[in-house]
C-alpha cells in the first residue's frame, strides 16, 4: 500500500502541474519537498536492498522476512518513479514560467530584477 506521505506529495504535484496558479516560491517549496521525498525513498530502497543480500547470504533466513522485504521494494519503487517523473515535470514547468516572466520583463521595456 502507498505511503499517505507521499501519495499527498505526489496529489500536490500534479495539482501545480495541471497548470493551477503557483508562486516561484510554492514551486521552489514543492521542489525541495519532492527532492526530499525522493532521498528519503532512495534511503529506504537502499535499506531494503541491503536486508535482501544480508538475507540472501544468510541459508536459515526466513522466507517471511525476504518476502516482506520484496513487497516493500515493490511498493516503493512506483513511488520513487512517479516522484522523479513528477520533479522533472515540475522543473520543466519551473523553467517555463521564469522563461515568460522574463519575456514579459523585456517586452515591457523594464529591466529584470
Amino acid at each position: 500500500m502507498p505511503d499517505p506521505l507521499y501519495s499527498a506529495l505526489s496529489e500536490r504535484l500534479r495539482e501545480v502541474l495541471a497548470d493551477r496558479p503557483a508562486t516561484e516560491s510554492r514551486l521552489r517549496t514543492l521542489s525541495e519537498e519532492a527532492d526530499a521525498g525522493i532521498r528519503a525513498l532512495e534511503a529506504q530502497m537502499g535499506g531494503s536492498e541491503r536486508r535482501l543480500r544480508e538475507l540472501a547470504k544468510d541459508p536459515g533466513a526466513s522466507l517471511t522476512e525476504i518476502a516482506a522485504e520484496l513487497r516493500r521494494v515493490d511498493t516503493l519503487r512506483p513511488e520513487l518513479i512517479e516522484l522523479n517523473a513528477l520533479r522533472t515535470e515540475l522543473d520543466h514547468r519551473s523553467r517555463e514560467l521564469r522563461t515568460q516572466w522574463l519575456l514579459r520583463q523585456a517586452q515591457s521595456g523594464r529591466p529584470a530584477g
